[in-house]
């Protein structure tokens, strides 16, 4: 095995003890056992748990044919989806590909924005396109609407034969709106997993091809997650790092840290934040209980954010994610008359900088009264892109059977949903 995450915890000190944490335990033990045992609530969807391990080598292949093939005909792909749709395939891509690559991999359905998808389309006219509509069952409101739209765009471009090789359906393997249209039109088809719910399917075909496409390598992303939940299959959270963050969590949120924020020196962790975000609160906050998550892209936000954090209400805790090896290749510059004042800089590569700016705020936030982790990768690449989203996924799911919840449902999500179809006029509404 290679390397692995690092858990750093000395900004805690004060806040969570080692009494603290034996305190949970129990719970976490219970936790374990029904996730595990597979017979707690919500254990028709544990798909996720075994995916690393269980995911056929021909689906992979298939999987990276299709991009290929995609790439040839196409320069744009347009993934179509919402929440646990296109999150993960957003986080992997603008982390790990290169900004000439993501650039061509768009992302529409995810809001209800007729100047967002007017200007999707408008880039597609002088572009050779594909589209990855994913949807389990091709009614959810945002992206239906917009791959109807950005079919018949296609449509008139290609021709109704021209669609068929352009167009990928990631959906039910035998139900569903989108499959019906799919095998009547003849589109390439891939399955989403009927025991992987949304939030957990960024290594099934969901998140695959987007990433495929995006010159990602999946299976090494494939083999981090793996390895990690060799390391996350043992109770001990001296050894399960993804169990102590939990126990972490489930202590401060005793102690009344309602809000915890994830904050990255790395603006390519931007989404990553983005699908932890979805990930912890659709699985937590449910019957009046959960951690309410919150991002924070840094340095940028310090100058937004900051104050707050570091002397606003003590209702918070803060978990950095790092990347501990960064060389950017950008040097500060000598300048003779130095009226900035950055000389004493000079020489040194901005990834230095940036990592001293980390150092500096996690002391001086622990110093207001602001506890904090760190989460490190030890290199940015997608086996370690792997490893942490297992670490969370395996994370969530212990913390949420440990407030009590069910944390593989969302029935508080059909709330706005119905009051919207009742106020469009929907039929039956």
């Amino acid at each position: 095995m290679e390397r692995t995450l690092v858990l750093d915890t000395h900004f805690l000190e004060g806040a969570v003890s080692g009494k603290d944490m034996e305190k949970v335990v129990p719970l976490l033990d219970r936790a374990h056992s029904m996730l595990e045992g597979r017979n707690g609530p919500g254990n028709g969807f544990l798909g996720w748990m075994d995916l690393p391990k269980n995911t056929p080598e021909c689906l992979v292949e298939d999987i990276v044919t299709t991009a290929s093939a995609l790439k040839k005909i196409s320069s744009v792909m347009v993934v179509v989806g919402i929440g646990g749709s296109y999150l993960g395939a957003r986080a992997a891509i603008g982390a790990l590909s290169p900004s000439s690559v993501w650039k061509n991999v768009m992302f529409a359905g995810n809001n209800i924005s007729g100047e967002h998808l007017l200007k999707i389309l408008e880039r597609l006219e002088n572009a050779e396109v594909s589209i990855n509509v994913i949807s389990k069952s091709g009614t959810t409101t945002e992206p239906a609407i917009a791959f109807r739209c950005l079919q018949e765009a296609l449509r008139k471009k290609y021709g109704h034969s021209g669609l068929r090789d352009r167009v990928v359906c990631t959906t039910d393997s035998a139900r569903g709106a989108l499959k019906k249209l799919a095998d009547r039109e003849g589109y390439k088809t891939f399955v989403i997993p009927d025991d992987v719910g949304g939030r957990f399917s960024v290594l099934t075909p969901v998140g695959l091809l987007p990433m495929a496409f995006a010159g990602i390598d999946i299976s090494k992303m494939i083999k981090g997650a793996a390895d990690m939940a060799d390391i996350t299959s043992t109770c001990d959270i001296d050894r399960n790092l993804s169990y102590r963050y939990a126990v972490i969590r489930k202590v401060l949120y005793d102690r009344e840290k309602k809000i915890e924020i994830l904050s990255s020196f790395h603006t390519y962790l931007h989404y990553v934040s983005e699908w932890w975000k979805q990930l912890f609160g659709e699985s937590e906050g449910k019957s009046g209980h959960g951690i309410f998550p919150a991002a924070c892209d840094f340095s940028t936000d310090l100058h937004s954010m900051g104050q707050l954090i570091q002397e606003g209400e003590r209702n918070i805790f803060e978990t950095f994610l790092t990347v501990e090896t960064e060389n950017t290749g950008c040097a500060i510059p000598h300048d003779d008359e130095d009226l900035d004042g950055l000389n004493y800089l000079e020489g040194r590569d901005l990834g230095f900088i940036n990592r001293k700016a980390y150092e500096a705020t996690a002391e001086a936030h622990f110093e207001g009264g602001v506890p904090n982790l760190t989460i490190a990768m030890p290199e940015k690449n997608a086996y370690y892109l792997g490893q942490l989203f297992y670490f969370f996924e395996k994370a969530v799911a212990v913390s949420g059977y440990m407030l009590g919840v069910n944390p593989f449902d969302q029935p508080g999500v059909e709330a706005y949903k119905k009051k919207m179809f009742r106020l469009l006029g929907k039929p039956g509404s």
